[in-house]
């Protein structure tokens, strides 16, 4: 009989008696609202920029570098996580991200304001990989789907909430407002796991090698950078900024894959690729978060810059799939656990795929109602393919591995979406420069609005290639089952 994740551990804690709805609630809200601050500020930038006299570029850093942090840190959790109990990680967590609240809402500059964001970032980042860890030590594979839908849910539903929230708040207060409201709840969260959280997690403290984390600081961190760069326009990618990045990142990465290969107690632990399903589920997740992307990015650019909506507007257009996503992930957890991944991940990239084509087909005259279908119907899509996919790979994984996997699973995630990011900009900027070379009156605003759409369908289309890509992945996935321990 499999008694993954409740089986006593290494240091005879029988996971078995702990009561898991304190542990999951207390997690829930933190993640929750950590999350939701992802999204919540970039509305705010419009008025930043004149509020604090910075450029739009440089506003752009409190989005940037947060990523940034966040890419830095998850690679690093997967050892912090087998040196510090749940309680540690989690209570430390929550303190970082509630004092980088306070300092954002007090915030009297830019530089400040950055520091705020950067504290909020180290929260998040040591937080999410956490709550996953913590999912797969509590539950067995036959119960974990269900668990994980349920954090699909705060995942989803956090970030879609956030552009809409920001405007509700930004349209009657002051943007400091966005980060008063935060505060309490964040503080709340600290004071219920305080209380309740109980540590499951097995405390090995393992070797600290400290140049595998400089290597995966300088990896991960030059790559991060070096794309989001690329994306905000300082020059393109023929920049020394972007170029050099790249380049020191790659270097970097290269040799802490080699350095982790060859270690008797590695940072992260590259064997987890050796469970074939856990390899397919990572390159799954690179592509869909991708074409994700390239729409959750797009969409925005194509209502406010051709459609010429409000950011209100175009966050309300936005809500209701994302809210559907979130509400779906519970019952695609649950299918998951009856019918296995195939039975989700397969129509759901199938459905990616036509949705995405569909995309391609949008235009000027194409009515709200109709974008607003065309997201519904492909939050749905990715509610069927991402938990699943994620739950069956890390299910493959024997314990040891439940750190590395997760923090693998949630860098490459990260790292995904700064190339998203900036790749998908790149290809929107190109598609607009080729059509307003070749107009007749380029500064025409109906010319422009035409060339804005231009780059947007190159850019559907090149997340179309990536759909299919996806859909091949999904036809070689297979159920998993925990490896006898």
């Amino acid at each position: 009989m499999n008694t993954a994740g409740v089986a006593p551990g290494p240091q005879g804690k029988d996971l078995g008696n702990i009561k898991k709805l304190p542990i999951m609630i207390s997690l829930i809200i933190g993640a929750f609202f950590s999350i939701l601050n992802e999204t919540l500020l970039n509305i705010a930038f419009p008025d930043l920029v004149v509020e604090l006299g910075v450029t739009p570029s440089t506003i752009q850093w409190l989005s940037t570098g947060y990523m940034l942090l966040v890419g830095v840190l998850v690679p690093a959790s997967a050892l912090l996580v087998q040196w510090f109990t749940t309680r540690q990680m989690f209570l430390g967590a929550m303190f970082l991200f509630s004092l980088g609240t306070l300092v954002c809402a007090v915030a009297p500059g830019f530089s400040v304001l950055l520091i705020g964001r950067l504290l909020q970032a180290a929260g998040t980042g040591l937080m999410l990989p956490v709550l996953m860890n913590t999912i797969l030590v509590l539950y067995p594979p036959d119960k974990r789907g269900a668990a994980m839908g349920t954090i699909g849910l705060v995942i989803m539903f956090a970030p879609a909430i956030g552009p809409t929230l920001s405007g509700l708040i930004l349209d009657s207060l002051d943007w400091r407002w966005l980060f008063y409201m935060v505060l309490p709840f964040a503080i709340f969260a600290f004071f219920f796991a305080f209380i309740y959280l109980k540590n499951v997690s097995d405390i090995t403290k393992p070797k600290v090698d400290v140049f595998s984390i400089v290597l995966s600081t300088l990896g991960f961190g030059g790559i991060v950078f070096g794309f989001s760069s690329a994306g905000e326009g300082h020059g393109g990618w023929s920049s020394p900024q972007v170029y050099v990045s790249l380049i020191v990142g790659a270097i970097s990465l290269i040799w802490f894959v080699l350095r982790q290969i060859g270690s008797k107690s590695p940072m992260l632990d590259l064997r987890a690729f050796k469970s074939p399903m856990f390899s397919l589920t990572t390159l799954l997740l690179i592509i869909v978060m991708m074409t994700l992307f390239s729409t959750l990015l797009l969409l925005p650019f194509l209502l406010q810059g051709a459609l010429l909506l409000t950011a209100f507007t175009t966050g309300l257009i936005m809500l209701p799939g994302g809210v559907l996503n979130g509400l779906l992930s519970p019952l695609t957890g649950k299918l998951f656990d009856k019918f296995g991944p195939r039975a989700l991940v397969i129509p759901g990239a199938a459905l990616l795929i036509v949705i995405m084509y569909l995309f391609t087909q949008v235009s000027l005259a194409t009515t709200t109602g109709m974008f607003i279908a065309l997201h519904i119907s492909m939050m749905i899509a990715i509610s069927m393919i991402m938990m699943p996919a994620q739950t069956n790979g890390l299910n493959q994984l024997p314990r040891k591995y439940y750190p590395h996997g997760t923090a693998i699973l949630n860098t490459l995630q990260q790292v995904s979406g700064a190339i998203g990011v900036a790749f998908f900009i790149s290809i929107m900027s190109s598609g607009q420069r080729v059509f307003l070379e070749n107009s007749s009156d380029p500064t025409a605003p109906q010319q422009q609005a035409e060339a804005l759409l231009a780059g947007v369908q190159k850019s559907f289309t090149v997340g179309l290639v990536f759909a299919v890509a996806g859909l091949v992945l999904a036809l070689f996935m297979k159920r998993t089952k925990a490896p006898e321990e």
